[in-house]
């Protein structure tokens, strides 16, 4: 088969949450059991970091990656959604899977994999670990893709795992309370391997040290072990003072990460980064700097209060749901603007009324519908925008939406896209 044959293979005989939604998502882990004892355990010949949240986990393993490969180690990272190839979800030092290793792997494992009847997400899995095992990768990041307890990932045996933030997302699968989603996300902590939680959130508290204290896991807030000292965005860069109450010394980082929100995912990371130094890894402090100033250079990443243009003014974030949505809303604020126009799609199993009551009534909306089966038609969200007192005009795509904010657009306006990961997809595209 061609690569694109392969991947027309993947797309339309497994199931593929990315496009399906709740059909595709399997509540267990035997399928996974099965596709890894078929390529003889590739998870458990691994050294790797485990991260789960409901935000900031994408950026947070992104992060690392980028820090690791910087301090010398060859470094796998598997993620997921990938915004415009698949190949952007298994990558070593910043590079994609080759097509031609997909092409292999679909081919040698067909047929096996067929008798077990694996969903699109579970395939990938077993292609991201045995890609790593083959290439003896030194660490592999690995991003949980939905929830923790029960997802595919889920089967590793990592240094250390990290949790990022707890929030309203896939709560048709992972429960509608803040307590039930945190409990799916504390699946990860394994016995007596340390576990990183980002950000303190008092009504999820119990959960995590709970997990914690039943496995013997030695657990860490990240946010009680540093101080935020300043936060302030100049010339596309983040920069970051805080205070280290471990060392009892200040440290300085520049992002290329945009996002306010990033502030809480480098709390995490530098406390995974402690954690895995302890545990043999050489790691210095310039790698840590250097690494986090070129995070998009080094791993690729997209997506993440990018800017897509400056002339006209164009800027896309993945966040999609209540919290994402509030922290886009946060950034926006940094920006001086006459008229905000607001590309926006969603997907069909999101609180989408909770989401539009968030924002501006007084920017102009174009709503608009992702190429993905799960995204909510532009008419429906047109309709329940209306009722939250948003004004606009409905187009059937993305890319509908943004030629005509182009064609609104004036001098000093700001173009947002955003409301999905899918919706920022094909803009890039």
């Amino acid at each position: 088969m061609t690569y694109q044959k392969t991947l027309d293979y993947l797309f339309s005989k497994l199931p593929m949450y990315q496009r399906l939604g709740a059909a595709a998502y399997k509540a267990n882990l035997d399928n996974t059991i099965a596709i890894c004892s078929a390529l003889k355990n590739p998870e458990k010949k691994l050294k790797c970091v485990h991260v789960a949240g409901t935000n900031g986990k994408g950026s947070s393993s992104h992060m690392l990656a980028a820090i690791l490969q910087q301090a010398g180690y060859k470094t796998g990272l598997y993620t997921s959604p990938h915004l415009i190839d698949f190949r952007e979800r298994i990558k070593i030092n910043g590079k994609p899977i080759p097509q031609t290793e997909v092409v292999k792997f679909v081919e040698e494992y067909k047929d096996v994999f067929e008798k077990i009847e694996p969903s699109f997400f579970e395939w990938t899995v077993g292609l991201a670990f045995h890609y790593f095992v083959q290439q003896e990768v030194d660490i592999a990041i690995i991003e949980v893709g939905l929830g923790g307890r029960l997802d595919s990932t889920n089967v590793i045996k990592p240094e250390c795992c990290l949790i990022t933030n707890i929030g309203f997302d896939h709560v048709n699968l992972l429960g509608n309370t803040l307590l039930l989603i945190a409990a799916e996300k504390a699946g990860i902590i394994k016995p007596k391997t340390p576990v990183i939680i980002s950000q303190t959130q008092l009504e999820v508290l119990a959960v995590f040290n709970d997990k914690a204290r039943a496995e013997k896991a030695p657990i860490l807030f990240a946010d009680k072990q540093f101080k935020l000292i300043s936060q302030t965005y100049k010339n596309n860069a983040l920069t970051i003072e805080l205070f280290n109450k471990e060392k009892k010394e200040t440290q300085h980082y520049t992002l290329d990460l945009e996002g306010t929100y990033q502030t809480k995912n480098l709390q995490g990371v530098l406390s995974v980064i402690d954690i895995l130094r302890n545990s043999g890894f050489i790691i210095e402090q310039n790698d840590i700097v250097n690494a986090l100033s070129n995070v998009k250079k080094i791993t690729g990443l997209m997506g993440r209060w990018q800017t897509l243009c400056t002339n006209p003014l164009i800027i896309a974030d993945t966040g999609h749901n209540y919290d994402g949505i509030m922290e886009v809303l946060k950034n926006l604020e940094r920006y001086s603007y006459k008229k905000l126009h607001f590309v926006i799609g969603v997907v069909n199993d999101k609180d989408v009324s909770a989401i539009l009551k968030l924002l501006p009534k007084d920017a102009t909306y174009y709503f608009c519908k992702a190429s993905i089966p799960r995204a909510l038609p532009e008419a429906e969200l047109f309709e329940l925008a209306k009722k939250n007192g948003l004004t606009g005009k409905k187009y059937p795509t993305v890319n509908d939406a943004i030629n005509a904010a182009k064609k609104q657009y004036k001098k000093n306006d700001l173009i947002f896209v955003g409301g999905s990961t899918f919706t920022v997809a094909d803009a890039l595209m």
